[in-house]
Parts: structure tokens; sequence; C-alpha cells
């Protein structure tokens, strides 16, 4: 019979000297936890290799962009334009990854700081009291726990926003090359100036607001452990 999610009390002696366990030859369990645990890895580094090839094909097309940009006087700048919306193309794609790789960068993660950090050195306990109860539901009912607003907003700060950023001054720079004003030098196909500088502003206004908006910086994994590649907790 399953036991009864209420009567279980990870803090109790029997229950919260499971990092013992792992170490005692008369159980199966440390195997069993082993093998889990390299599973769950294993995803997790095929997802960052997802990840890390997303934005290594947005900054070799936008690089691309940008040569061609300037290969020529004649070049029109709305291939510059062009750029910023193969970005943000690419920051939808790698935000849904992003949030694919939260599922298994969580789980080892949560592993590694009751499971492992426990059995290490059980003097400072277990970060999360009822963490074999939410890793267990989330065995059962597996789901995508980061919300896309906040996969955007954490891509946006790490690799996205100094791209776009970096197209919209080299878009500057590539108008006031022209005779006309910067404004009026921005029309497309008989759009007019000032509707195309308008929607470009915008644009990145929108952007910067998804990506600093305070709530929207609650992620699952620290800025400093993304660089590093590092599988993480709470920061953004």
């Amino acid at each position: 019979m399953a036991r009864d999610h209420e009567e279980f009390d990870p803090e109790a002696p029997e229950e919260r000297e499971i990092g013992r366990e792992m170490v005692d030859q008369s159980t199966g369990l440390g195997s069993v936890v082993a093998h889990l645990y390299r599973g769950e890895m294993d995803r997790a580094v095929n997802w960052r290799g997802r990840l890390d090839s997303t934005t290594n094909w947005a900054v070799t097309i936008i690089s691309a962009i940008l040569a061609y940009a300037f290969s020529s006087s004649d070049v029109a700048h709305t291939i510059i334009l062009v750029g910023m919306a193969t970005g943000v193309v690419f920051l939808l794609i790698e935000s849904r990854r992003f949030r694919r790789y939260d599922i298994w960068r969580s789980r080892v993660r949560s592993m590694q700081e009751n499971l492992f950090a426990n059995a290490l050195d059980p003097s400072e306990g277990i970060e999360q009291r009822d963490w074999r109860k939410q890793l267990s539901e989330d065995y059962r009912r597996p789901a995508v726990k980061m919300p896309l607003r906040n996969a955007v907003a954490h891509r946006l700060r790490r690799v996205y926003l100094p791209l776009l950023i970096g197209l919209l001054l080299v878009w500057l720079v590539r108008l006031s090359g022209e005779s006309e004003p910067i404004v009026e030098a921005a029309s497309v196909s008989g759009t007019p100036g000032w509707i195309v500088f308008t929607c470009v502003i915008a644009g990145y206004v929108c952007a910067f607001a998804i990506a600093f908006w305070p709530d929207a910086q609650a992620s699952t994994e620290t800025d400093s452990e993304v660089d590093r590649g590092d599988l993480g907790s709470d920061d953004e």
C-alpha cells in the first residue's frame, strides 16, 4: 500500500538518515540513487548543450548579417532590422529550451543539496525539509516549472539583450551615414521612417521591461552559475 503523504516526516530519524543509507552495504538504495542521479545529470547536460548551440547559431548568423550590412554602401539598413528579428526568433527558441533544461537541472540540484551534501556532512542538515516529497511528486507528475516570461527574461539578460543593443547601435550608426535625418532615413518600403523608428524603440523598451521587471527575475538559476555551466540554485 502506498504510504500516506500526510504521515511523511523527513525530519524523523529514520527518514533523515537517507544519506547514511547510501554508504550502507546492506541496502541497494545508494546504487539506485547513483544511477538516477547519473541519468538526470546526463539529461541536464544534453539540454545545456542545446542552449549553447542555439546561442552559437544566433551569434554566428547575426555576425554574418552585420558583416553583410557593412560590405557595401548599397546595402539597405533593413538588413539590420532583419538581424533584430532573427535575434528575437532565437530568443524565443532558446527560452523554450531553457524551460526544459530547468526541469532536469532542478532535480539534479535537489539531490545535490539535500542528499549528497548531507551524506558528506550531515552537520548542517538538509536545505529543503520536504525535498523528497517534492521530488517524488515531480516524478509522478512531471511539468515545466519555470514560466515563459522568466525564461525569456533570463536569456535576455544573459545573452540576447547585449546582442540586440549592439544591433540597435549599429543600426543608428548606419542611419547616421545617410544624407537624410536619422528618423527619415529609417523608412522601409514606403513606410514612414518615424513609424519604423517608433516600432523599433517600442520593441526595445518592451525587451528591457521583460528583462528587468522585478518578479520576472525570480528564476531557478544564478547568473554566475549559468556562466560557469554549473547546476545551481536560485537567483533570477
